[in-house]
């Protein structure tokens, strides 16, 4: 068994409206409470990371899959929302919404689009952070394919 380890340094030296810095391999960024959760809105925040983690597992998880299946594509594109939900002062992760938006090659076949479809859903429950998250985090797909002009 393989395991890969990675490593966060955290700085955070104010309260609750003062700005950190977090640091991990390629990732160096100042950290604060988003604007919506009345804080300053400084560099990023858990929700936006979180919500960037979620994303960027998806949409690699899928081009892997459509290579390794040999389904041709212009490229792929992802817009994903996060919602938090607010009741009594607890702030939950409630729901992830990804919608990719995949363009497959012009001569894609109808084979080709049904395939590009179950592989935009199996990415969603191979993906690594998929799985951390099931049972805690809604995630949902609204999925759109079509074929390059």
């Amino acid at each position: 068994m393989a395991e890969h380890q990675f490593h966060l340094q955290a700085i955070w030296e104010g309260g609750r409206n003062d700005t950190g810095t977090i640091e991990a391999g390629n990732l160096k960024t100042q950290i604060s409470i988003p604007p919506e959760m009345d804080g300053p809105g400084i560099g990023t925040n858990p929700d936006e990371m979180m919500l960037g983690a979620a994303a960027t597992c998806y949409i690699i998880t899928l081009a892997a899959m459509m290579e390794r299946s040999k389904l041709d594509k212009e490229r792929i594109t992802l817009h994903s929302e996060g919602i938090v939900d607010v009741t009594d002062g607890v702030f939950t992760y409630k729901k992830i919404i990804h919608r990719p938006k995949i363009v497959l090659k012009q001569e894609a076949s109808e084979s080709d689009h049904h395939l590009a479809r179950k592989l935009a859903e199996k990415a969603e429950t191979s993906c690594m952070i998929s799985r951390a998250l099931k049972g805690n985090v809604e995630i949902s797909l609204e999925v759109e394919i079509k074929s390059a002009r």
